[in-house]
């Protein structure tokens, strides 16, 4: 088993030790446990129920955006629940606070911002809320666009501020098309585009230096959703119109990472950056029942949540301490590591006559087709190789893709725009690279 959990325990319990000795000076007391003499029976049996997954932690897991956080993180996150600090405001979380500031500072670095407004989120979904919210009040009744590929947060983010939404076409390669995107801001209605680096199904970039430049022609607010991708900022082993993308991507006016996919940390954990540190007159309010102690700005001045986990906090700064944000560094040769597994098991797939390669990927997802003389077929058989897969402990993912992403297929050239089920693969653990041989032998018995 490689849980690490004994490891785990090791290094939270010299931790603990720690913290205990920094409160030293209050009077004892007996803390009220309800339960407590019957805690570890209901352990043993969550435990029991945690079993009914598939094993995230594992290279042979290979399916979903599922990352296993650093021990350090874990650690760290286990310790911040001593205290159970907020984030919400100095009052409730006042290192976590300061802990917070200093990680999502060395976040907007990478990114190559010194100057700006940005803090943590429970997620992608409401770092990506706050981003639209503010372009909503940038350019009142104008449409937000995402290319079709785009998460489908933005559609729904949309409906929920009441900001018209549309989507663009892509190429084939599922990046946003810029003839579409053109077409669409000639209407003069188009008030945010959305710009995906790493999209959901295919990690594919959009060409952000296209879009910037389209931006100067235009005039529109640009949001760079990074949610998945934004840490390859720092990988050294991407290539073209990705690398070209994520090297302007600090002129977008908003950022979105996770910190909780690539960045090594528990769920939730996301990110929402500004360029500009005056976005944050949009937050204004006042409540003060909640805020008396403290005189400097605090994080519930510039966020829409309200009470945070500061443990987050600490367990991201924990993790980026020992694994600095930078080029050449171990957190970037992690990511390098899931880029060359994915190319090497894209190049195992190509020359499998089962199977038709998706595109080459930008990043470190890989999607492919099974090999058949019709769309519907194909989804069969993709349907039989995942669940064969699975029967071998390889897990894998499904995604329902349009045709034409497949070139080579045998079908029909007016099934071109109909979606397939084809098959997909996530290779974000650096593991995955001594492992991808292995991968692709399961991958050949289950075909």
């Amino acid at each position: 088993m490689q849980l690490s959990l004994t490891y785990d325990a090791e290094l939270l319990a010299e931790a603990l030790d720690r913290l205990e000795g920094e409160f030293a000076g209050l009077p004892g007391f007996e803390a009220e446990v309800p339960g407590e003499g019957r805690m570890a029976a209901v352990l043993a049996e969550a435990a029991q129920r945690l079993g009914d997954n598939f094993p995230y932690f594992h290279p042979l897991y290979a399916g979903q955006m599922l990352k296993p956080p650093h021990p350090v993180a874990r650690a760290a996150y286990a310790l911040a629940m001593r205290l159970n600090p907020n984030n919400h405001a100095l009052d409730g979380g006042r290192a976590s606070s300061r802990m917070e500031m200093e990680a999502v500072r060395e976040i907007a670095a990478m990114f190559g911002w010194s100057r700006f407004l940005g803090h943590l989120t429970s997620g992608g979904t409401f770092a990506n809320l706050e981003a639209l919210w503010v372009a909503g009040l940038m350019a009142p009744g104008k449409n937000v666009v995402a290319s079709e590929q785009a998460h489908y947060t933005h559609s729904r983010i949309s409906g929920v501020l009441k900001l018209p939404f549309a989507a663009v076409g892509t190429d084939d390669r599922g990046r946003m098309d810029l003839a579409a995107l053109e077409a669409a801001l000639k209407g003069g209605d188009v008030g945010t585009v959305v710009a995906t680096l790493g999209t959901t199904a295919l990690g594919a970039v959009d060409p952000l230096d296209r879009i910037l430049a389209l931006r100067k022609k235009y005039g529109f607010r640009l949001h760079v959703d990074a949610a998945y991708g934004g840490y390859f900022r720092l990988a050294s082993n991407l290539e073209g119109e990705a690398q070209r993308a994520f090297e302007c991507i600090e002129e977008a006016d908003s950022i979105v990472v996770d910190p909780h996919k690539h960045g090594l940390q528990p769920y939730g954990c996301g990110c929402i950056l500004f360029r500009d540190p005056a976005m944050g007159q949009w937050y204004k309010h006042n409540s003060p029942y909640t805020y008396f102690t403290s005189a400097e700005l605090h994080l519930g001045e510039i966020s829409l949540e309200c009470s945070r986990a500061g443990a987050s906090a600490v367990a991201l700064w924990t993790t980026q301490r020992l694994l600095p944000l930078m080029r050449a560094g171990e957190f970037a040769h992690g990511l390098e590591k899931g880029r060359e597994a994915a190319l090497r098991l894209h190049r195992m797939i190509a020359a499998d006559p089962h199977f038709v390669a998706g595109q080459m990927p930008q990043l470190d997802i890989v999607t492919w087709a099974a090999r058949a003389p019709s769309r519907e077929e194909s989804s069969r058989r993709a349907q039989q190789v995942f669940d064969r897969a699975a029967e071998q402990n390889l897990h894998l993912a499904l995604a329902h893709l349009p045709a034409r992403f497949f070139q080579g297929s045998e079908w029909p050239d007016g099934d071109s725009g109909v979606p397939v089920t084809c098959l997909r693969s996530v290779l974000m653990k650096p593991e995955h690279l001594s492992w991808v041989e292995e991968i692709g032998k399961r991958l050949q018995r289950a075909a």
